[in-house]
């Protein structure tokens, strides 16, 4: 092997990320400013659902719109 050549670490980027500051969100929430049920893996938005026309139980509706509404 040559002098000037040098091994790469593949995982070396993983520590360059930023590490999330407040909470992540998991799981499925209300969004209230689009009267949306929204889901989230990771802190990332996954999945979307109108709250008009769902097809979820409406205990669930109201349960997740009085406890994980953001």
């Amino acid at each position: 092997m040559s002098e000037d050549m040098e091994q790469m670490d593949l995982f070396d980027f993983a520590a360059d990320l930023p590490q999330p500051t407040g909470r992540v969100l998991n799981g499925m929430y209300y969004e209230r400013s689009t009267d949306m049920f929204v889901s989230f893996v990771l802190g990332r938005r996954h999945y979307e659902e109108p709250a008009k026309g769902c097809q979820h139980l409406k205990e669930w509706q109201d349960r997740i719109k009085r406890e994980r509404s953001i």
